[in-house]
């Protein structure tokens, strides 16, 4: 299996048995990420530094509009599409194997969590995940410690009140806020 073929099935929400090709690769794929990541976190390195890890760990060049104070996490890697003038802030997690697409003018606060995959609910298949890309759209705003589960898309210049549990969708120019997440109310411009 090759990244783009996963890759393409994850965009599909194509069930990963647990223990199968799929799942194997996943793994395999993980350690890289991981190898990526552990260089990201050590020691200092340069804005432009950090441009040059984070386009290894995504597999192309990111804009060079894009900011990060790590540490970063991320499971994968080459399932992050990133935007320009995106800023991701310190402690944040990246599940990104069902696809996390961060649009132009992202703020991420402190160690937010966007999760992409689910378990099995069955036990006897727990192993098993279905993954779904969480998707934010332009000038959205994520508070610190927020938590964004798999298939949820975010609108156009919303914002996710710090420690927020997003489960649905957010639309455009709203405020969502609380556990689990819910409007609270709409940006005038």
């Amino acid at each position: 299996m090759t990244t783009e073929e996963y890759v393409a099935s994850t965009a599909r929400g194509e069930y990963i048995e647990g223990g199968s090709e799929k799942h194997l690769f996943m793994h395999a794929a993980s350690q890289e990420a991981i190898k990526i990541t552990s260089k990201i976190n050590s020691g200092y390195h340069t804005p432009e530094e950090l441009r040059a890890l984070m386009s290894q760990l995504v597999g192309y060049e990111v804009d060079k509009t894009f900011g990060l104070f790590p540490p970063i996490y991320s499971d994968f890697g080459k399932n992050i599409k990133i935007g320009k003038n995106v800023f991701i802030n310190s402690g944040c997690c990246f599940q990104d194997q069902g696809g996390i697409v961060l649009g132009d003018g992202c703020l991420i606060g402190h160690q937010t969590v966007i999760a992409t995959l689910n378990h099995d609910m069955c036990p006897e298949k727990r192993a098993g995940m279905t993954p779904a890309a969480v998707v934010l759209g332009k000038n959205v705003w994520v508070g610190a410690h927020a938590t964004i589960l798999p298939g949820v898309h975010i609108g156009d210049n919303a914002v996710i009140a710090a420690g927020a549990v997003v489960t649905k969708d957010v639309p455009a120019n709203a405020v969502a806020a609380g556990v689990p997440a819910k409007i609270i109310k709409m940006i005038e411009e």
